[in-house]
């Protein structure tokens, strides 16, 4: 008898470190995909943005901020997932010199035990577009 008791708590508790193990992944994968997306994306919004007109007669990188903002934004929902919620804060578009802030906020929810459990993920980037000369 005490033998299938230690039976049944070793596979309960095998069970319990699986899913444990399977929810951390989840989230680790989460942030750090989030991270690289959005390094990767807001150095090609940045890219896109950039006023050739502009550069061409006076030389300087400026980038224009509407076109940035719409070139995030459609980059980022074209690869984010579907299942988080996701906040885009841009906190600052300085044209000359280009530099961005922004912040994106992901939710994962999951349900464990009959709960709800939410995990927010908090990225922010500055990035300064410096182009070769």
């Amino acid at each position: 008898m005490k033998e299938s008791f230690w039976g049944s708590m070793i596979l309960i508790l095998g069970i319990i470190s699986i899913l444990f193990v399977f929810f951390f992944q989840n989230v680790t994968n989460v942030d750090q995909q989030n991270y690289t997306l959005i390094k990767e994306i807001t150095e090609a919004a940045m890219y896109d943005s950039i006023d050739k007109v502009n550069y061409t007669n006076t030389g300087n990188v400026k980038i224009n901020r509407e076109k940035f903002i719409e070139s995030f934004v459609r980059r980022y929902s074209e690869v984010a997932s579907l299942s988080n919620d996701y906040y885009i804060d841009i906190y600052d578009i300085s044209e000359y010199p280009p530099k961005v802030s922004l912040q994106v906020r992901a939710t994962k929810s999951t349900n464990a035990a009959n709960e709800i459990v939410e995990v927010t993920i908090d990225n922010k980037i500055d990035a300064i577009l410096e182009l070769p000369y």
